[in-house]
């Protein structure tokens, strides 16, 4: 239940960092990067972001969120070994620095830019603390875990308005920084694939 109420508290915090920020739809008519405040959710956990404009084509995004898990363990009960299977939500940080690359070039085809409405190349550092977990059983935990993956995206505003969807993928590779044997095997390649709705804060 602790965990519950952190990871609410956090939500909470995301939601409410731009209560009284501008609601109009977001528009961009120059095709330049601008500034937001992202809320997503898609199949595998809730997120919330900030992207800061660096240029007209660069932006640096920064996030944390909730992330969702898997699991399949084996476990004793008296003198058999039990099958244990399930999900659970662990916290992510991610960091990304992301190219635009053709929102100037949509600008000049009469395109919706807004919202940052384009396409996108990125290297994603995510890192999997070891804080706290909600759901599965308490001898199921992640280690700390970093991650480095160049990602392709495509980012777009739906009907024009603040609300967005996104999706990337990449080939990367993740490192486990807990020192344990146990864990060894999570130094490996990783694909990262994500597909996402949100809503967008100016």
């Amino acid at each position: 239940m602790k965990s519950l109420k952190i990871a609410t508290l956090v939500l909470v915090c995301l939601l409410g960092y731009n209560t009284n920020a501008q609601t109009e739809p977001i528009i961009s008519s120059n095709g330049s990067v601008q500034s937001l405040f992202n809320v997503q959710a898609g199949a595998v956990g809730i997120f919330g972001s900030y992207e800061a404009a660096l240029s007209t084509r660069w932006a640096l995004r920064t996030e944390v969120g909730l992330d969702l898990w898997s699991y399949n363990a084996y476990r004793y009960n008296g003198m058999n070994i039990e099958e244990d299977k399930g999900v659970f939500l662990t916290p992510i940080l991610n960091l990304e620095p992301r190219w635009y690359y053709n929102i100037e070039k949509r600008a000049r085809k009469g395109k919706h830019t807004g919202n940052n409405s384009a396409n996108f190349l990125t290297l994603s550092v995510k890192y999997f603390p070891d804080l706290f977990k909600v759901g599965g059983p308490d001898y199921v935990s992640v280690p700390n875990i970093i991650s480095f993956t160049p990602k392709w995206g495509i980012r777009r505003a739906i009907a024009k308005s603040n609300f967005n969807y996104e999706a990337g993928i990449g080939i990367g590779y993740q490192k486990n920084l807990t020192d344990s044997n146990f864990y060894n095997k999570i130094d490996d390649a990783v694909i990262d694939i994500h597909a996402r709705i949100g809503y967008t804060f100016k």
